[in-house]
């Protein structure tokens, strides 16, 4: 990743899985980092299916799934309802993962998108369509294994994908790992704690206060 000479780059990780990956990446591009918090909003009776998706941020973005919206019928006032129903789980996540720290500011900078590798790359794709509203210089995709097709169409959403591995026989993610144990909350924040240390943050994009 260092080799890649990214202009200004911010990490972003998407939780859980892609916090211990990110912040190796953060450490290796010496880079803030900071999470992109996404919540699926499942359709009617299917909550599985993804009608459209939030995204965190000031305010979130809703990216929709025209596809599934029209395959199940649903009026601007259903998919409204559908959303704000959801809310209320991104605002719980942010609070726990983030407490009242802003997210970092996008604006002209290179976004690293960072998770612990991807199945389909639906998460990532969201991720990404929400970001380019937020006028980012690039954006980078970073995952550590995923099948070909998901590299393919994730390649198609950003300017760059990383991907270290691209097994052709692609099973569940954790068989691609020699250890694969689930991430906690706790984790999540002490990742953000270490990576914060390391490099001074600017929240909002406002620089913190000179010292007197």
């Amino acid at each position: 990743m260092a080799k890649l000479q990214l202009h200004e780059p911010v990490v972003l990780a998407l939780p859980l899985g892609g916090v211990p990956v990110a912040v190796e990446v953060a450490r290796a591009l010496n880079a803030p980092l900071d999470l992109l918090i996404v919540c699926k909003i499942g359709a009617p009776g299917n909550p599985e299916v993804a009608v459209a998706a939030l995204v965190d941020g000031e305010p979130p973005d809703v990216v929709l799934n025209r596809e599934i919206i029209e395959t199940y019928a649903l009026d601007d006032a259903a998919l409204a309802a559908l959303i704000r129903a959801e809310r209320p789980k991104l605002e719980r996540r942010r609070l726990v993962y983030r407490g009242n720290r802003k997210p970092l500011s996008v604006a002209g900078k290179t976004m690293v998108v960072v998770d612990d590798g991807a199945a389909t790359g639906m998460t990532i794709k969201v991720a990404i369509r929400a970001l380019k509203r937020r006028s980012p210089r690039e954006i980078v995709v970073a995952i550590p294994v995923s099948p070909p097709d998901a590299v393919a169409d994730l390649a198609r959403e950003a300017d760059r994908v990383v991907c270290l591995s691209q097994p052709g026989q692609f099973r569940a993610l954790s068989y691609h790992f020699l250890r694969f144990p689930r991430v906690s909350d706790e984790e999540v924040t002490a990742g953000l704690t270490e990576a914060a240390s390391r490099h001074v943050i600017r929240y909002g994009g406002e620089n913190p206060p000179a010292p007197t």
